[in-house]
């Protein structure tokens, strides 16, 4: 070995050594009250597992590689073995920190085969995983059944279903393209779902205006439904519950903007001006109802899961329906007929058409025509919202959220160009 690879060397046993140092710092704080002789590992032994695995790693760099594999064997048995007499001795002490020392070694092995960066990261997410025991054991307890099965059925139509669905058009202008048409339903339902569970964790009485914010990415629509029925039957409530229907309200917009982004990055720097406006706008007027104070209103504790396969695939349905349609209104009318099915299918549901035009502007439809289409829909969804608002939640609520979300999408639709 010369000198710089001496220093490598040095640096990369260091390396070990500080992963096993971070894993055992969380363990040994874990057990810090345990008496002498009642702890399995603490902070020193994990510092030496993965200097251990540190240099097992540069023996199988320098000498052969499959002397790792055999150091690793006799490292896990050595390690299982004490962990059993521990066990023995002082009752059911868990898996986690046998895990724990077998991951030490590995990572501290990993970290001098030349993946320093890897192991470091990996090991930073591993103290955070042990550290966070509590935290998490709570999000379990809190997790309903219904919950569980929608997390599986999202990875089901994402990890499954999707990567077997054929990637390319079909039927007339070869609008339906099932690939694409699936890949738009799975992140639609995975923005909804992170919606739902944000609001889920912050708790539906942290405030209004978080609350409103999660659960607008959730669902806007069956929060204004919510709270216009609260500010029926509570007129006191009438100038929060308008912020929080604002608050939701306003959530679609940066919600469009990210489904429109994801899809398709270029027509960002065109729709950001009119959709950020008119969100800001659903905002400042729901800051301002918020300031004038008054009983809180509920908002709803929890929102129905956004996520199940018979939403997933009538949602799938809509969406190809309106491809299919945009194609052909834009085949026979051009760009004026995009407008008019963006005005109905906003009046419905933004998400699809916020999507089928994100799609489209990828082909031949000009991307000032899809963000045009774009803020119609988001506009006429508003009018919709404003609507409900005033015919569930009555005329002193319809004062407050019609003409904010009417100004809204004045706004925005100011700011479009229409050439």
């Amino acid at each position: 070995m010369n000198g710089v690879h001496a220093g490598e060397y040095l640096l990369l046993l260091a390396t070990s050594l500080a992963i096993g140092l971070l894993i055992g710092t969380e363990r040994g704080w874990q057990a810090r009250q345990a008496g002498e002789g009642r702890r399995v590992a603490g902070l020193r032994t994990y510092g030496l597992f993965g200097l251990l695995g540190g240099g097992a790693g540069l023996l199988a760099r320098i000498l052969e590689p499959d002397l790792l594999g055999y150091l690793f064997v006799g490292f896990a048995i050595t390690v299982t073995a004490t962990y059993l007499v521990q066990r023995r001795g002082m009752g059911d002490i868990g898996m986690t920190s046998l895990v724990a020392a077998l991951l030490t070694f590995i990572l501290g092995a990993v970290a001098t085969l030349g993946h320093a960066a890897e192991a470091a990261a990996a090991a930073v997410v591993t103290a955070l995983l042990l550290g966070f025991k509590e935290t998490l054991h709570g999000w379990l307890r809190r997790l309903e059944q219904r919950e569980l099965h929608a997390a599986l059925q999202l990875l089901l139509i994402s990890v499954v279903v999707l990567p077997v669905l054929p990637d390319r058009g079909y039927g007339p202008w070869a609008a339906l393209n099932p690939y694409e048409i699936w890949w738009m339903v799975v992140l639609i339902a995975a923005i909804s779902f992170s919606g739902y569970f944000a609001m889920k964790i912050a708790g539906a009485r942290k405030g209004i205006l978080l609350t409103g914010l999660f659960a607008g990415l959730a669902s806007s629509t069956a929060v204004t439904l919510h709270l216009s029925r609260l500010a029926r039957g509570r007129p006191d409530m009438t100038g929060l519950t308008a912020a929080g229907i604002l608050v939701a309200c306003g959530t679609m917009f940066p919600r469009m903007l990210l489904v429109a982004g994801v899809v398709n990055p270029a027509l960002l720097p065109a729709l950001t001006p009119p959709l950020l406006s008119m969100a800001g706008l659903t905002y400042l007027a729901a800051l301002w109802f918020w300031r004038q104070g008054g009983a809180a209103p509920a908002l709803p504790a929890t929102l129905r899961n956004p996520l199940e396969l018979r939403v997933a695939l009538v949602f799938g349905a809509l969406l190809a329906l309106v491809m299919l349609l945009g194609e052909a209104l834009r085949a026979t009318f051009g760009a004026a007929g995009l407008y008019g099915l963006a005005a109905v299918s906003g009046l419905a549901d933004v998400d699809a058409m916020t999507l089928a035009l994100s799609r489209m502007s990828q082909g031949d439809l000009a991307l000032a025509s899809a963000v045009a289409g774009i803020v119609i829909a988001g506009a006429a969804n508003s009018v919709v919202k404003a609507v409900l608002a005033g015919l569930v939640g009555g005329r002193a609520l319809a004062l407050k959220v019609a003409p904010a979300l009417a100004l809204a999408a004045g706004g925005g639709l100011s700011l479009v160009s229409w050439s």
